[in-house]
């Protein structure tokens, strides 16, 4: 079962510490469940609740690990009976001592059954402590030789209900220079150098979005080369922003006001990117009280 499908479903991620149980869990909430990092156990029935009657946490992912202490012995019986009402899955994540081990010297971090004992003795008595649960598991995931990348790229294709070129939230936006670079923007392109219609009387009051307007921007080949260019750019740069686990992508198109180069220039960069698949979401932050389309 999958993020997209209309029943519920509950994901567990449990398994040894430093095997990537936050890197799963980021992936899941990138993909819109309702995630949860080391819910105290005696909520987890009432969290299964919530994930089977609410909307909006009608996917949902949560850690449960070794930090529960002696209230993880409880674990399994609380997730038969949840799953036997809810569909769940159980991944449980592993890898190698020796890959553990060095994971904990390349980040410093202490591991969580204490300092009395060394790492390796802590990972040893971890796995003894999470058998029961590695037993359970729907799905056993060895880390070892994953990356952040790679790993979620697992979980994705596993999880998710979509394409892969859908799992990116694509931001098309338009702005005026004289109002201020757009912060938040991931690409900026300055389309000043394009023939500006403000010098035409009949387009000043108007928009890039209006017909006449987007004709006239259209009509010069620079215009032409410039959207054939920048869809090329795009078009190869997209799957690298995915590998690297991005999920949010703004691209801005700047001119000098945002009122008609910069917002024709995303209007038709972002019809280009739907049909190549992706989802797009388009605003005109300098445009936003001449926006709409003239009538009929």
């Amino acid at each position: 079962m999958t993020a997209g499908s209309a029943q519920p479903q509950l994901v567990i991620i449990t398994g040894l510490s430093g095997s990537g149980k936050g890197t799963v869990l980021k992936c899941f909430e990138d993909m819109g469940y309702y995630s949860v990092d080391n819910l105290p156990l005696d909520l987890f029935p009432k969290f299964a609740e919530l994930t089977r009657d609410s909307p909006r946490s009608r996917h949902a992912a949560l850690v449960v690990d070794v930090r529960e202490g002696e209230s993880l012995e409880r674990f399994p019986r609380l997730y038969r009976e949840v799953s036997s009402r809810i569909p769940t899955r159980l991944i449980f994540l592993e890898a190698d001592d020796s890959a553990l081990a060095r994971r904990f010297s390349e980040t410093r971090r202490p591991h969580p059954l204490g300092a009395s004992r060394s790492v390796l003795k802590n990972i040893q008595a971890e796995r003894d402590l999470l058998e029961t649960l590695r037993q359970l598991a729907t799905v056993v995931v060895n880390t070892t030789k994953f990356n952040v990348h790679q790993l979620r790229a697992l979980i994705e294709e596993q999880f998710s209900a979509t394409g892969r070129d859908q799992r990116i939230a694509i931001h098309v936006s338009s702005f005026g220079f004289r109002h201020g670079i757009q912060q938040d923007a991931d690409l900026v392109f300055d389309v000043r150098f394009l023939p500006n219609p403000n010098y035409v009387p009949e387009f000043k009051p108007l928009t890039g979005r209006h017909p006449a307007v987007a004709r006239y921007i259209r009509g010069f080949p620079q215009t032409q080369e410039f959207l054939a260019r920048v869809s090329d750019l795009l078009t190869y740069l997209l799957p690298h922003y995915l590998e690297e686990g991005k999920s949010n992508l703004t691209i801005a198109f700047g001119c000098t006001g945002g009122q008609h180069r910069s917002v024709m220039i995303a209007e038709d960069i972002a019809k280009r990117l739907k049909r190549a698949g992706y989802s797009i979401r388009v605003q005109h932050r300098d445009a936003a009280s001449k926006s709409r389309r003239p009538r009929a």
